[in-house]
């Protein structure tokens, strides 16, 4: 979650460091710092709050010195304040960390007993005042480092810079991701190269375990034990370019409005737009139809993602799926089939919970398949087989576009494994190949609804509760929406299998309950949808229908707000379905006054379990 950059070079950092930050706010952040050496001697600036509170302190009381630290932290430890704030510094190290030190507890009393004093409430503190007591006692920078290392537990990413020793950082991963980057003059250390992009494109990805100790020659990386370890550098195609809000106020408005276009990259990458043939990957297609049982594995939106692939795969493709998420999937210790397939979807391919559920699977001798946004991430790395969406940067920590290039991937794997396992009609597969060709386009024409969903969204962000219902291959798309709602304008919402709403959540609707329900009225299970509208009306709920026109005829003057888009196809509605429920949450945190890119207390990338 948190965010790091360290730089050594000939000229002043502090201002590369600080626009370093700037590409990790996608992250997710409380607040933010850099740490320099200047003339020697370890300086720092931090500030509470967003990346410009820094600037501004900057302005009034520059830094300059050539090998600095920077650091962009969500709370884990202490309340998000200045003096929680990274670089954490003592006389001799500056420290930024991202991850958890679990055993920070017994080490802080230990500490405390040889007259340290502490002035965070944070874990990352005793890093500082370890590496120093190792110092005290004779040890170099290296050694004092990888003595604290030794005592450190937990799942951590660390970078040090120790004062009087400008040719020096140190840096550790362990469970958290770490990156070198090698540049002409200069070397880099960060939390992805996505934060390098602009820098290098010559990144060396570190390995769990890994310790690296890097200077103006080079880097030399290392194992706890001081043995030396080769890990390869690769020519990023992370691109460097500037990510801008353009014409728009909000990256995630932004987001939105660039799906028709990476949805149509994304269904290119693996339809023919002449023919319709599907061109996913023939051993990824081979691998899904012989496995037994696939297990789909996710946190978050992502998760949402495996649940509508649940539907594709076993209505359309015929092969059997479980879903789980990710923090849990590994406690629960769940027997694998052989030439089982668990796939993994994450936004950052860096999501920790994800990773170990990767891990777990691997252990049990499953084939590893991962679907990821970002470009050579520690899980794409360790799996098997990857396929790549194509969004492109989101900076906007609720996800949308990265959300809908993932069920796109999926909707394209599952049609190529049915057509590879010849379980649907010719008929069918020309009426699905034709339905995924018009996607982009009919995502264009949703968002021309726009301006109305932003005058529903001002009666419905008055509401306290919400509830979204939906039935088949839409429901996950009622639990995103409230998902989405729930992010970022910081209302209570809750998504239901529209069948379940007498099982329970029918207790609370009343007047001050609106219902969104999305049920295209070509959908099979569209009358029992109406049956659930008439029952949330007669209780005095007002109902914002998401259909198309058919849908909404039917509904005119039950429905107290509606949006009929064009007619789409069933298979691909969860894809062009999302959209709306996108929007109507933008707009009511837009409407709330809400911080609509980056809302309180979330991340874009979770690194910590």
């Amino acid at each position: 979650m948190c965010g790091i950059i360290g730089i050594l070079s000939e000229k002043n950092v502090a201002p590369v460091l600080v626009e370093g930050l700037a590409r990790l706010e996608y992250r997710g952040y409380d607040s933010t710092g850099i740490a320099v050496l200047d003339q020697g001697q370890v300086k720092r600036c931090r500030a509470q709050g967003k990346l410009e509170n820094l600037q501004t302190k900057l302005q009034e009381h520059p830094l300059s010195g050539r090998v600095g630290i920077g650091h962009t932290r969500w709370a884990t430890h202490g309340v998000p304040s200045e003096s929680n704030a990274h670089p954490h510094a003592g006389s001799r190290v500056a420290v930024v960390h991202n991850g958890i030190i679990e055993n920070y507890a017994p080490l802080k009393e230990e500490l405390e007993a040889h007259q340290v004093r502490f002035e965070s409430d944070t874990d990352t503190e005793v890093i500082v005042h370890l590496v120093e007591y190792y110092l005290t006692q004779g040890l170099s920078p290296r050694e004092a480092a990888n003595a604290a290392f030794d005592r450190l537990e937990g799942a951590y990413a660390l970078v040090l810079i120790f004062a009087g020793e400008e040719d020096l950082m140190i840096g550790c991963r362990q469970g958290t991701p770490l990156a070198v980057g090698y540049g002409e003059g200069e070397m880099f250390v960060a939390s992805d190269s996505y934060a390098l992009a602009p820098l290098t494109k010559k990144i060396c990805f570190l390995e769990d375990g890994d310790r690296v100790s890097v200077s103006h020659s080079g880097a030399n990386i290392y194992v706890n034990d001081n043995h030396p370890v080769e890990r390869p550098i690769r020519v990023t195609a992370q691109s460097g370019a500037s990510s801008g809000k353009g014409e728009y106020k909000h990256f995630m408005l932004k987001e939105i409005y660039e799906q028709p276009a990476v949805i149509g990259d994304t269904l290119n990458s693996y339809v023919n737009p002449a023919s319709g043939r599907i061109n996913v990957p023939e051993h990824i297609v081979e691998a899904l139809c012989a496995a037994p049982r696939l297990t789909l594995v996710a946190c978050g939106t992502a998760y949402y993602a495996c649940m509508v692939a649940k539907y594709w795969f076993e209505q359309v493709a015929r092969i059997p799926c479980e879903i789980d998420v990710a923090s849990e999937f590994r406690y629960r210790e769940a027997p694998l089939p052989e030439r089982g397939v668990a796939i993994f979807i994450s936004q950052s391919g860096e999501t920790l919970d994800t990773l170990e559920a990767l891990r777990y699977c691997k252990s049990q001798g499953q084939i590893i398949l991962s679907i990821v946004n970002t470009i050579e991430s520690t899980i794409e790395r360790e799996s098997d087989l990857v396929l790549h969406t194509l969004a492109g940067p989101e900076i906007g920590v609720a996800s949308t576009k990265a959300f809908t290039t993932q069920i796109t991937t999926l909707a394209c794997m599952a049609f190529a494994s049915a057509r590879a396992k010849r379980v649907i009609t010719r008929e069918q597969m020309q009426e699905i190949g034709e339905a995924l060709r018009h996607i982009p386009a009919l995502a264009a024409n949703i968002l021309k609804h726009d301006e109305a969903i932003q005058h529903i969204a001002k009666d419905i962000a008055d509401a306290r509760d919400v509830l979204y219902l939906g039935r088949g291959n839409l429901y996950p798309i009622a639990l995103e929406g409230a998902l989405k709602l729930k992010e970022i304008s910081y209302i209570h919402a809750e998504g239901y299998a529209a069948g379940e709403m007498k099982h329970g959540p029918i207790a609370l609707i009343d007047e001050r309950v609106p219902v969104v329900v999305i049920a295209p009225g070509n959908d099979p299970l569209f009358e029992k949808n109406v049956s659930n509208i008439q029952e949330s009306v007669a209780r005095g709920a007002k109902v914002f229908l998401i259909s198309d026109e058919k849908g909404a005829d039917a509904l005119k003057g039950l429905a107290t707000w509606s949006v009929a888009m064009g007619a789409v196809h069933p298979f691909v509605a969860p894809i062009l379905y999302a959209i709306p429920v996108q929007l109507l949450s933008y707009h009511v945190a837009v409407t709330k006054g809400t911080d609509v890119d980056q809302p309180r207390n979330l991340a874009k990338s979770v690194t910590v379990e």
